[in-house]
């Protein structure tokens, strides 16, 4: 807090500093004018004077003004161009032109420049009046607009911000329930050979070598079974117990693609595409909340299922490079979108994953959009509009960056970058 500010908190109630007034600005070459609107405005207004445009210009820069009222026929800088350069200075400044020499032309500059008012000269106190009032009533109503569009656009942001979260959350909770699904598979097993094996031993006092060697052979499926349960549980659960900040722990990316595809062989929109998932020849790891990389390709993959009813080929591959991603050829073009490539970490190694599809293609006139919020071809029952938007905050939040490479009727491929985890990079067994 400045001195200034705690001088004013340590006033009492009645004793608190006015208000601050509002600032007039005259600039006129000719005395006499700039003595009377002073007089005219020196009771209410804080009143600057200028002879010139520059000095016009300095006191604009160094004041905060709220209206001027300026000749438009000076020697050198003329108040046209005074009434420019005081628009680049402060848009917001209301201008008020004075002149003895009216001209459509000076008055079309003028009007153009959005000056907001004019008046001849000689001029008389009601008329000059009339003027600065209806400035700076025009500077107060623009100024409560602006707040109000302010204000209107950070209700909007928050807004979004909570539907997208939302739908974050909404599929991290499905993803977990098919996870949980995954897992009474296992359970179906264990159980029912644990059944198998009481029913073999009841009412047997003395098990023979038979009966031995069925427990032990049934055992063994329990045991693996309930290994694949555990590693299932823990994974998981250390996935949902870390939150956006945490130092997120390594995650593997081959577990996450077979984890991947069996969620969406599951999946209603799946019908009669195909579907293939290519494991990384050599497995990585990066640094991000394992569900969300789930979360970035089942949306990518479910968004290329929905994009046509005929059926289509939808392929998952990806490697790992070891050298930085020559951004030179990501560029936006007819068929390209290059998403975060500013706050990309391309330091390598890097791990490349795509989603390709055979579909119909993204029309050249939609690719501008289909990253916006809420943009959506797809009818309410099918989506929100927020799919795509997700996956580029995930993405953000990861340092990664993304790559939408689309044909017309040949199809799309989304090629996603993230920075993998050195030192954890092994090659498949």
């Amino acid at each position: 807090m400045s001195s200034a500010t705690l001088s004013e908190a340590n006033l009492a109630p009645d004793e608190q500093l006015p208000p601050r007034r509002n600032t007039l600005l005259i600039c006129d070459d000719e005395e006499g004018p700039r003595d009377a609107v002073r007089a005219i405005f020196n009771g209410e207004f804080d009143v600057l004077s200028a002879r010139n445009g520059a000095e016009a210009i300095e006191l604009a820069q160094n004041n905060r003004v709220d209206v001027a009222v300026c000749d438009i026929r000076m020697s050198g800088m003329s108040g046209i161009e005074v009434l420019e350069r005081l628009k680049f200075v402060d848009p917001t400044i209301e201008v008020v032109m004075m002149t003895a020499f009216e001209t459509t032309d000076t008055l079309r500059q003028a009007l153009r420049l959005h000056a907001s008012d004019y008046i001849n000269k000689p001029f008389d106190v009601s008329t000059v009046r009339a003027a600065v009032t209806a400035a700076m009533h025009r500077r107060r109503m623009e100024s409560e607009m602006s707040d109000s569009a302010e204000k209107i656009q950070e209700l909007f942001s928050e807004l979004q911000h909570q539907k997208i979260q939302e739908q974050i959350t909404h599929a991290r909770n499905e993803i977990y329930a098919s996870i949980l699904h995954d897992i009474n598979g296992p359970l179906t097993v264990i159980s029912g050979f644990a059944q198998l094996m009481g029913q073999r031993l009841a009412g047997v006092e003395a098990p023979s070598v038979a009966d031995v060697e069925f427990v032990k052979d049934k055992l063994k499926t329990v045991l693996r079974q309930t290994t694949n349960c555990m590693e299932i549980s823990r994974r998981y659960l250390s996935f949902l117990r870390r939150s956006e900040g945490d130092d997120v722990a390594h995650v593997g990316v081959n577990q996450i693609l077979a984890d991947l595809n069996q969620l969406v062989r599951v999946h209603p929109s799946l019908g009669n595409h195909q579907f293939t998932v290519h494991p990384l020849e050599g497995d990585a790891a990066v640094r991000m909340n394992g569900t969300d990389l789930i979360q970035i390709l089942r949306n990518l993959t479910i968004n290329a299922f929905q994009a046509s009813s005929q059926s289509q080929t939808v392929e998952i591959s990806g490697r790992v490079l070891t050298t930085a991603v020559d951004l030179t050829q990501l560029k936006d073009g007819p068929e390209d979108r290059v998403l975060n490539v500013e706050s990309f970490d391309n330091t390598p190694p890097v791990l490349m994953l795509s989603v390709r599809d055979n579909g119909p293609g993204i029309p050249a006139e939609i690719l501008p959009k289909v990253f916006q919020p809420y943009f959506t071809t797809k009818s309410a029952k099918h989506g929100t509009g927020l799919g795509l938007s997700i996956i580029m905050r995930l993405i953000k939040q990861a340092n990664g960056a993304l790559h939408l490479h689309t044909v017309a009727g040949q199809g799309t491929t989304f090629t996603i970058y993230l920075p993998a985890v050195a030192g954890v990079i092994q090659p498949r067994p």
